[in-house]
């Protein structure tokens, strides 16, 4: 795919970093080096999320704390942000003057509702709420008009010429919604080496009650439950180069690992940049990621994405005929600079908590267990981040993510079939693993994966096929011990 030439375009050839001094710069490769004593803890390694890190006792609470080395007016401004994410959004016209613009079409009212807790989503189980989950809708470029937009990243994927990018279960009152996710599960038994069997539920995905006709015959649907939002401001705080040199399309060394960085274009400067966010890196920032989100699954427009009805397309006449919630004296879409501004900072400032039990003997087992097999190749343990970054609570701090915020081919066991930017239907970024371990303290459950499909970490790893098919079986044939110990790290993340 050709990248268009762009004054404002991102080097991306280059690997090294230009935020630092030489010597500051042979200070961050030695501590990022992967360690080999697991006798012990790594200095610093229970601060996950460097000087942010929340070091509050782990509660429900644990994924809503506000970055640690914050000051005054960044608690502040964080608090206002809070509760503009947690605002519940009506429909217009309304009274509340600065609330309305819902939908028309929506999943959701507010940005906790699928974002529980600050948490993962999870997919509808024993009724019928889907609200943390929704279906992508993408398919291949036709014309002439969309296969450019492809090519030169102005789109991601091309949506549904009549439902749009995703489905909206939801709608105001007088006008339908769209349809309904439709899920079935087929328990497959899988045996490991010692005997012990898994079994992992293979889902199929199917829409209902369409309201606007059929879908395009060559929509695809993808499941993506809402990730957690922890860390967000640090791993933007990533210098480029340190996702770039680890990429590797070619699998030129040979490890089987042929990790590629994602391309998005950057909407303040037009040009080309790394795609981070989204389960498929298309998105380049939290504050681009945070407008798609309002627009697609709220309705609300930004002056980053403004789209005032929200996924309505021109094959839905009636969403054009219901009001919008813009308010002229307070800005020219529904959720205007300073809106999306708070938002944006509350996201990026969601705290890592804290790890737990780094000394524990067994989790330093598991750690060693868990570089042992390979999967420290793709989720990268450490980062230091870029020391000129605009928000000094990211500023040069060492980082455990646990992610190499690239895209690797899964296998066809998890493949969505939908190409979004680079990514094909078989590849998706490496998610950060912080915070894994209190899941179900904060969300209430342990459901893994961009589909939720994996009941606990075991079925997760036992999903993983194609670069980690190899880590996988190495997995599968370890001492029930081993396995456990594995665990227990992912645990203490």
């Amino acid at each position: 795919m050709p990248l268009s030439a762009q004054s404002a375009d991102l080097d991306f050839s280059s690997t090294v970093r230009d935020d630092l001094s030489n010597k500051d710069l042979q200070r961050v490769e030695k501590i990022t080096e992967p360690t080999q004593d697991f006798s012990k803890a790594e200095r610093f390694e229970a601060n996950q999320g460097g000087a942010a890190t929340s070091t509050k006792i782990a509660n429900r609470d644990a994924f809503s704390q506000f970055s640690a080395n914050l000051d005054f007016k960044g608690e502040q401004d964080f608090k206002l942000g809070n509760a503009l994410f947690r605002k519940l959004w009506v429909s217009s016209p309304s009274s509340t003057q600065a609330s309305d613009g819902l939908g028309p079409l929506f999943n959701a009212r507010a940005c906790q509702s699928c974002h529980l807790k600050d948490g993962r989503g999870h997919p509808p189980e024993g009724d019928s709420d889907a609200t943390s989950m929704f279906l992508r809708l993408g398919k291949t470029g036709t014309t002439e008009e969309e296969i450019k937009a492809l090519e030169n990243f102005v789109s991601a994927t091309i949506p549904d010429p009549v439902y749009g990018g995703q489905l909206q279960d939801l709608a105001v009152p007088g006008l339908a919604a769209e349809g309904h996710m439709v899920i079935t599960y087929q328990e497959q038994i899988v045996q490991l080496k010692d005997g012990t069997e898994v079994s992992l539920r293979k889902p199929e995905y199917s829409v209902s009650d369409l309201a606007y006709g059929p879908l395009h015959e060559d929509t695809t649907l993808s499941p993506r439950i809402a990730p957690p939002m922890i860390g967000l401001g640090l791993l933007e705080a990533i210098h480029p180069a340190d996702i770039i040199k680890n990429a590797d399309p070619d699998d030129i060394d040979g490890d089987g690992i042929s990790g590629k960085f994602a391309i998005a274009r950057e909407p303040d400067t037009d040009g080309l940049t790394l795609g981070r966010f989204g389960w498929k890196a298309e998105n380049p920032n939290v504050r681009h990621q945070s407008a798609s989100a309002f627009a697609g699954d709220i309705g609300i427009s930004s002056p980053e994405v403004d789209k005032p009805f929200g996924d309505c397309t021109a094959k839905q006449e009636a969403c054009f005929d219901l009001a919008t919630g813009v308010q002229t004296r307070l800005g020219e879409t529904e959720a205007p600079d300073p809106v999306i501004d708070l938002v944006t900072f509350y996201s990026k400032n969601l705290a890592v908590p804290a790890r737990r039990n780094v000394e524990k003997p067994e989790v330093l087992r598991g750690k060693e267990l868990f570089y042992g097999a390979g999967c420290a190749s793709c989720h990268r343990p450490k980062f230091v981040t870029r020391r000129d970054t605009e928000d000094k609570a990211q500023a040069f701090q060492l980082i455990w993510p646990y992610s190499d915020m690239l895209l690797h081919d899964m296998g066809e066991g998890l493949a969505d079939g939908q190409q979004v930017g680079i990514a094909n239907g078989r590849e998706w970024r490496t998610p950060p693993l912080w915070g894994l371990g209190l899941t179900e303290m904060v969300n209430g459950h342990t459901f893994f994966l961009h589909d939720g499909r994996a009941r606990n970490l075991t079925e997760a790893i036992m999903w993983h096929g194609g670069e980690a098919e190899n880590a996988k079986q190495i997995f599968a044939e370890m001492e029930k011990a081993d396995r456990q110990a594995l665990i227990e790290f992912l645990e203490s993340l």
